[in-house]
């Protein structure tokens, strides 16, 4: 009951990942909707939807200067027979700021409410068998104490990109770099299940990176990447690579977004899964399926494998926060 929940398309959710990466992207503003559903066959149903919109302020694309992102968040995470879940709102801020020859740094920091709650009134026991099924009449003698609260939490990250299309003139041969580190629940807030319960929700760290490569002189590029989340005692290392074919040229000013391409690929979560994937970006709308093949000793159990799916809306032209009117100048041409 302290471990985070899991999404498989980390690529897709900016705001759970680092909070430095608020606002820190090709175009003004943009919103990602995701959703899983875990353990499909099986009888208890384990869901998760996420939805955020994030964009930045202040920002000039003729004149690249620091500039802040913004994000809001809302998650929320339910599975089992006794409803457990998790629900929570977040705000976050980030600085971002642009340094030579396309290189990119921003750090973020982001605060939220949460909320967990369940039922155990819809579990059975061993002692509720009589024989031949599970009979919930039999009283299991186990009182309903798990507690319903709410928590306040914060989280911060850094973030780096290295976007080679803003200082390259060559389009087949271009690159994309990012890294980022950061720690969510760095308050520790506590888990009040029970009356005078101690327990806190343990701090996670997340290690990511990702390059994004042109195959030179085609029409393909790689999209590669890496995911570590650390929390407590418990580790969760993810690879992924996504093989893009390009159906549209984009501008040297927008770098990839603006760009339409179809992809395929393939993750690999370390001693739990093969997750095939697929993705159509046609510029602005971009959408993600993937399906968990579970390779640990869970696949044992019934309907242990999950479907994902991600929407990604990013506006590529003009900023709502932020005038575009521009006045034309005249050009005068004597004869």
């Amino acid at each position: 009951m302290t471990q985070d929940f899991h999404f498989s398309q980390t690529s897709q959710l900016p705001l759970l990942i680092n909070p430095g990466c608020a606002g820190a992207f090709d175009g003004w503003e943009r919103a990602n909707l995701n959703q899983r559903n875990q353990w499909m066959g099986s009888n208890s149903k384990f869901t998760t939807t996420n939805f955020s919109i994030d964009g930045n302020l202040f920002k000039n694309l003729r004149k690249p200067s620091s500039h802040l992102g913004f994000g809001i968040q809302f998650f929320n995470d339910m599975g089992g027979d006794s409803k457990f879940g998790t629900r929570n709102g977040s705000l976050t801020l980030s600085g971002i700021i642009p340094m030579a020859a396309g290189h990119q740094i921003s750090v973020g920091i982001q605060g939220g409410f949460g909320s967990k709650r369940g039922d155990i009134s819809n579990l059975t026991f061993e002692n509720q068998w009589n024989g031949t099924a599970f009979d919930p009449s039999i009283s299991s003698g186990e009182v309903n104490t798990l507690n319903s609260f709410a928590y306040a939490e914060v989280a911060s990250g850094i973030y780096y990109v290295y976007d080679g299309s803003k200082s390259s003139f060559s389009r087949n041969n271009e690159s994309k770099i990012q890294l980022g580190f950061s720690g969510y629940h760095l308050n520790q807030p506590k888990l009040r299940y029970v009356q005078g319960s101690s327990d806190r929700i343990k701090r996670k760290y997340v290690f990511h990176g990702s390059i994004i490569k042109d195959i030179l002189d085609s029409k393909w590029s790689i999209d590669a990447g890496f995911i570590e989340f650390i929390q407590g005692g418990h580790r969760e290392t993810m690879f992924s690579t996504m093989f893009r074919y390009r159906l549209q040229e984009g501008t040297k000013q927008t770098g990839f977004y603006g760009e339409a391409h179809v992809g395929f690929g393939l993750n690999y979560r370390y001693k739990d899964a093969l997750i095939p994937s697929f993705m159509i970006d046609m510029q602005s709308l971009k959408l993600m399926l993937s399906y968990d093949l579970t390779t640990s000793q869970l696949r044992r159990a019934s309907g242990s494998n999950s479907l994902e799916i991600s929407l990604t809306y990013t506006n590529l032209h003009n900023a709502i926060f932020k005038s575009r009117s521009h006045k034309k100048k005249s050009i005068k041409v004597k004869h």
